[in-house]
């Protein structure tokens, strides 16, 4: 997984299901992700993510805003970073599409980058 930003944009290329999973937030209304960055943000600003699923070669466009902070020292060694509530029908086609890569993991309880 690779988070890297450039003037308010940032892009997220995940490689493997397992990674989607533990940037997956289904506990978001309108659904959410987990993105590693050290950058700093506060509740409630609006970001914008290129995100790249697998090995699929059109990168996503995600609007959204930051609903969650994991800070440097986060509990439990997970990464710094920050996690954001996509706009609602703007990102509905991405939504089903991650639900689809992962469909084998909602059962699991293996740990993930915020829960």
């Amino acid at each position: 997984m690779d988070a890297t930003s450039k003037q308010g944009v940032m892009s997220l290329t995940i490689r493997d299901k397992q990674t989607l999973h533990a940037c997956y937030m289904p506990f978001v209304r309108n659904g959410g992700l987990f993105i590693p960055t050290d950058r700093l943000f506060e509740l409630g600003d609006e970001v914008f993510v290129l995100l790249r699923l697998m090995d699929e070669p059109q990168r996503y466009p995600i609007t959204g805003k930051v609903i969650w902070i994991n800070p440097p020292a986060a509990s439990n060694g997970r990464p710094p970073g920050v996690g954001i509530q996509f706009n609602s029908l703007e990102n509905s086609e991405l939504q089903e599409k991650i639900v689809y890569y992962l469909e084998e993991y909602f059962q699991s309880e293996q740990s993930t980058s915020t829960m």
